[in-house]
């Protein structure tokens, strides 16, 4: 993984972003499974990992690993 970084300000923090779907995934107890929407998530294409530059794949895993140290994680319960 990548390291993670306490100033995420240096990512697009737009909902559907690919930090934004990195931090959804961690929170919602998914695998990582690099992804982003071209505009608001679910209602825009989607852009799976092979279509995805370094740069939108290391802002997914920030977001994962931003989450996973710093967020909280859904309660099913």
């Amino acid at each position: 993984m990548c390291n993670v970084m306490k100033d995420k300000s240096e990512f697009d923090m737009r909902h559907g972003g690919p930090f934004d779907r990195g931090s959804a995934d961690s929170y919602y107890g998914r695998g990582i499974t690099p992804h982003y929407y071209v505009g608001d998530t679910y209602s825009t294409d989607r852009v799976e990992e092979d279509k995805m530059n370094r740069h939108e794949i290391e802002a997914y895993m920030a977001g994962y690993e931003w989450n996973e140290k710093f967020g909280d994680k859904k309660d099913w319960g």
